[in-house]
């Protein structure tokens, strides 16, 4: 896709107030997973049907036992309500172990044919104790600028 990926990882506790996107946020089995959409005007190409979105994640263990991000599964839903569902190893290229209180952030993104859509999803974790569970990403719009919103 040519998107920047930065990652970093790290143990700060405290969570700067960001203004310029919205910020969404779902907690599960002590796991945060905030995601901010934003709009990549450079990349996009509306008289193409071709509209570019970034998404910059958060993952972080509030928990008191070490996880391990497996997999993920995307359900991508575009502006007429047509859906992909994208499933893999990872994120960009990782499978991040959180001890914890560690938080992994990573950027990614994806076209869409049409000006907005919408995003959710889940990740596969595997536990300290050998048990899978799923943490739900929470689902998030994604709006060009001057577009329309036609999902609910």
């Amino acid at each position: 896709m040519g998107m920047k990926t930065d990652m970093s990882m790290g143990t700060s506790g405290g969570d700067a107030e960001r203004h310029e996107g919205e910020m969404y946020n779902e907690v599960t089995r002590e796991i945060s997973v905030s995601v901010e959409p934003f709009y990549v005007e450079e990349q996009s190409e509306p008289a193409e049907n071709r509209w570019v979105f970034g998404y910059r994640v958060i993952i972080e263990n509030q928990g008191e036992a070490a996880v391990q991000l497996i997999s993920r599964h995307w359900r991508i839903t575009d502006g007429i309500g047509r859906m992909v569902e994208v499933k893999g190893d990872g994120v960009v290229g990782e499978q991040p172990m959180l001890e914890p209180g560690e938080r992994f952030e990573y950027t990614s993104g994806t076209p869409l044919p049409t000006p907005s859509g919408i995003m959710t999803g889940s990740y596969q974790m595997l536990g300290e104790d050998g048990l899978w569970f799923d943490v739900e990403i929470p689902a998030f719009s994604l709006d060009a600028p001057g577009s329309s919103r036609t999902v609910n």
